[in-house]
């Protein structure tokens, strides 16, 4: 399962139901991790699939998690979380949390 690290403000907003949508930078590194996961093809293609993607706040595997259901898409960002209005990003809408993880050691 694909382990993304998120900063502390973003992963109360996504806990607490405010934000539905985490950003990641269209980038060579982000391409490669969706395909292994299969939200984007080998040919590059979005695949509408819905798929669990954990969220880390921190590196550490006793940081604080949640496995999030999320869906893939290519849009822009809204500034209140955490995106640019005129820059393109992988957009992973999240859809449903579970797994919630708030041990930290």
């Amino acid at each position: 399962m694909l382990v993304l690290p998120i900063k502390k403000k973003w992963f109360d907003m996504i806990l607490s139901g405010e934000k539905l949508v985490e950003y990641r930078e269209i980038k060579p590194y982000y391409t490669t991790r969706f395909i292994n996961i299969g939200l984007i093809n080998k040919d590059e293609s979005l695949n509408k699939e819905v798929r669990k993607v954990v969220f880390r706040n921190g590196y550490s595997s006793n940081s604080p998690s949640f496995v999030a259901d999320v869906s893939l898409d290519i849009g822009t960002g809204w500034y209140k979380w955490g995106g640019e209005p005129e820059k393109l990003y992988y957009r992973l809408m999240i859809l449903r949390v579970s797994n919630i993880n708030n041990n930290e050691t």
